[in-house]
């Protein structure tokens, strides 16, 4: 019995690719990038030098070029998902690395294995498509998981604040240089928004629009309301930042209910996958006697159907609104 590489190729090559673009993020904007930096952004590109209006400009360019591109070609795909992950690339940079990843695979592709060169290419650039979008996926993922668990302390950073007396615009900057990334350059913005003149009300709206969040939007409608009908507005953020923590622990705990459930969804959807590369694996020539059919097409597309199905039903059963 002969064992093909091939797939285990085709997974590393794409494992590489992934590797790759995170490198590549990191070396062009340094450590300030990450989510889980102490220090964050916006103040350690003050500390380099910047003036503040510089920063702001920068950071808002970043905060908004992605949904401002989604006319491009296949890159509406990519721009929610890139919007929320906040990803400093420019869409043209983006698809540059699209591109130069498609490029790597392809390189990688033709050393390691004896495919065609059109099968080559496709997988290249599914390839690097694939690789940026799962990326840009995850990092959305997490960042808006930081958001979510660090609002609460923020608002209550926000109410003690106010209740020693500082106004709402020096509550917000507080936040803005106590708490890290990625809300402290979220809230580092606003400050700055305001200082130039610009409506808290309505800088907060922007935020919580832009990063569409709930939680957020309360945040944006308690402001507003305060500011029009007025009222003791640490008394109305301290009912919210209980509100929100109530939330979260609620989103926990449905995530925990639902995790079982995700994973026999995952389990079943990657399993005949997995079979099916691991029986080309240890058998290359397995359905040498039935591929050249004229049903093999047809129940393979059938055998796809179903996966897809199972994904949808697996995943709506599993999406409980809160």
């Amino acid at each position: 019995m002969s064992l093909s590489p091939e797939p285990i190729i085709y997974g590393l090559i794409f494992v590489a690719v992934l590797v790759l673009v995170e490198g590549v993020y990191l070396v062009a904007f340094g450590k300030s990038i990450k989510l889980n930096s102490r220090v964050n952004r916006r103040l350690e590109l003050l500390e380099k030098g910047g003036r503040r209006e510089e920063v702001l400009e920068q950071l808002r360019k970043e905060m908004t070029q992605h949904m401002k591109s989604q006319s491009i070609p296949l890159y509406s795909l990519l721009a929610s998902q890139a919007q929320k992950a906040n990803i400093a690339f420019t869409p043209v940079q983006l698809i540059g690395v699209m591109a130069g990843l498609a490029a790597v695979a392809f390189m990688g592709l033709t050393y390691f294995t004896d495919a065609s060169t059109p099968i080559r290419a496709l997988a290249a650039i599914a390839m690097g498509i694939a690789g940026v979008y799962l990326w840009i996926n995850n990092k959305a993922k997490k960042r808006m998981s930081l958001i979510e668990e660090q609002l609460p302390d923020a608002v209550e950073l926000m109410v003690r604040s106010l209740r020693v007396g500082h106004p709402f615009s020096s509550a917000i900057n507080i936040v803005a240089k106590e708490v890290p990334d990625p809300l402290g350059t979220e809230m580092g913005v606003i400050s700055d928004e305001a200082a130039y003149g610009r409506d808290m009300g309505e800088t907060l709206k922007a935020m919580a629009e832009r990063i569409d969040m709930q939680d957020l939007r309360f945040l944006a409608v308690a402001v507003t309301i305060q500011q029009q009908a007025g009222g003791n507005l640490a008394e109305i953020l301290d009912g919210l930042a209980k509100v929100i923590r109530a939330r979260f622990r609620l989103f926990r705990r449905v995530k925990a209910i639902t995790a079982e459930a995700k994973f026999s969804g995952l389990f079943l959807s990657a399993f005949p996958l997995v079979a099916l590369v691991g029986i080309n694996i240890a058998e290359p020539n397995y359905y040498d006697e039935v591929k050249d059919t004229s049903v093999f097409i047809p129940a393979c597309l059938v055998v796809g159907a179903f996966l897809v199905a199972n994904l949808v039903v697996m995943r709506s059963l599993v999406n409980i609104k809160v």
